[in-house]
């Protein structure tokens, strides 16, 4: 892999998209770049990629600087510190972007499209049954000056599609799969300025790290097929391109593609259950070093010492749970003194005011002291065990229980700010669509958040936890009661 860079260094990012919970695999990524960084004595950026406006949400952004920062990585520039090729937030660049569109289609690059998102579908889904991959059949790309100059007068809805050459293919050399060859009949004339004057991600992405002078390119391997879309920009503005590296996606142990669906993903998630960060750390640093076995325990400087660009494997990530839990455990005895170890212990119990909130929630439901760990210890547990038996109290019939569950899982993923009033406002609006009483619906939800029917508020404990910790107990308590209807 070639380590050359600008006469300003080695320059790398991290480029997350603040329209979910920050999950593991950013981490993932950033710690390469980080490590990256600290081994060519260069510079590690953060951008806030928020092109998607319908998504992104400052809540996010927060979770996502504080996801990284709670993972000890540092970064020399970014949104909340700035730096000399600012702003760090694409929304914030928007103007930047202007005069890039408008060069394009003065050099020839792009043309503007006129096609209607209906007239688009109906492409797709002819090509679909044609059985060939959908991409844009170049309706507009010969329109003539005047017909554009008099669609646009007349008021049409217009993006700026980029160019693609029709024959030969792209060749390059990725830091990771060496080189590749990629056809350019297979390469989508994309989209590069929407209707209201943003750029999509693969504009704004050449642009911002043109213009913020990142020398190498690190992000997951599901972008390989989008770097000849980039390296035609980089052509076409007649500019150097990086050096780009793909790492192998995280995945699960059976192969499948890390998923929230399946497994917990968000970071919060294990922060939340009393995993340390350096441990996960750790953990995920392992797939970029060489070690013999009895090595495995690092921490940040180990890790950079031992990191090899030049020797990264292709093979996928396994995101092994059980070797997390045993790193931890490790990190834990071995590594923290006692005092620190108190320390940990504290702060965790604090983060996000799980604690404090538990108690003053407790304190008009309890006679004695010594009723809390039952009536609140739920905040604080990694493990709730469900049994299916524990859902057997409840007046609803399992069918309509496992019903409930399965509702509410995938509804309560469309809120954007997780609070108790949005929270409480979906669940009476899913209660509302599924034609149930309230107390129906969130009577199973008491026992898959707390394991008990007797417990803290529900809206208030949902809001605690935490959405990806209520995710994934909702999903385990689908499971018992899942066992409960098929015992029947």
């Amino acid at each position: 892999m070639t380590v050359s860079g600008t006469a300003t260094g080695v320059r790398v990012r991290i480029a997350p998209s603040p329209t979910g919970e920050p999950h593991v695999g950013t981490a993932y990524i950033a710690l390469f770049n980080y490590l990256f960084a600290k081994k060519h004595g260069g510079e590690f950026i953060l951008r806030i990629e928020d092109t998607d406006a319908t998504r992104s949400t400052p809540e996010f952004e927060t979770k996502v600087l504080d996801a990284l920062k709670w993972c000890g990585l540092e970064w020399k520039e970014g949104p909340d510190i700035g730096g000399p090729y600012g702003p760090y937030r694409q929304s914030d660049r928007k103007d930047m972007y202007q005069p890039y569109g408008q060069e394009l289609l003065d050099k020839g690059h792009a043309f503007r499209c006129f096609c209607t998102p209906a007239r688009l579908e109906q492409m797709r889904e002819t090509q679909r049954a044609a059985g060939k991959p959908p991409k844009y059949d170049g309706l507009c790309l010969n329109l003539t000056a005047e017909e554009v100059t008099s669609r646009m007068a007349a008021g049409e809805t217009t993006v700026i599609r980029m160019k693609i050459p029709a024959e030969g293919s792209c060749d390059f050399t990725d830091g990771v799969y060496g080189d590749v060859s990629i056809p350019w009949d297979s390469v989508d004339m994309q989209v590069l300025v929407k209707a209201d004057g943003m750029p999509t991600y693969h504009m704004a992405n050449v642009i911002d790290d043109h213009l913020m002078k990142i020398t190498h390119v690190a992000r997951g391997e599901e972008w390989l097929a989008s770097v000849p879309k980039h390296i035609l920009l980089y052509r076409y503005f007649g500019w150097d391109q990086p050096v780009f590296m793909h790492l192998s996606l995280m995945r699960n142990a059976d192969k499948s593609k890390l998923s929230k669906r399946k497994n917990p993903t968000s970071i919060s998630y294990y922060s939340a259950l009393g995993y340390i960060p350096e441990a996960l750390m750790n953990f995920l640093g392992l797939f970029f070093i060489q070690i013999a076995e009895g090595e495995e325990l690092l921490d940040m400087d180990e890790l950079s010492a031992k990191f090899d660009p030049e020797n990264l494997s292709k093979a996928g990530a396994i995101f092994d749970i059980q070797k997390l839990d045993w790193l931890n455990g490790r990190w834990i005895r071995e590594k923290l003194s006692e005092e620190e170890f108190q320390e940990r212990v504290l702060t965790w119990a604090m983060e996000n005011d799980r604690l404090k909130e538990g108690l003053r929630l407790s304190q008009t439901r309890i006679s004695k002291l010594g009723e809390l760990p039952d009536l609140a210890g739920f905040l604080l547990k990694s493990d709730l065990g469900l049994q299916p038996s524990d859902f057997a109290k409840i007046k609803s019939p399992p069918e309509e229980i496992l019903e409930i569950l399965n509702t509410v899982q995938p509804d309560l993923e469309k809120i954007l700010e997780w609070n108790v009033e949005t929270i409480e406002a979906e669940l009476r609006a899913i209660a509302d669509r599924m034609g149930k009483k309230l107390k129906v619906v969130v009577s199973p939800l008491f026992v898959a958040v707390s394991g008990s029917s007797r417990s803290l508020p529900l809206f208030d404990s949902m809001a605690i936890l935490g959405r990806s910790v209520v995710r994934q107990r909702l999903k385990l308590a689908s499971q018992a009661v899942a066992a409960l209807v098929g015992s029947k």
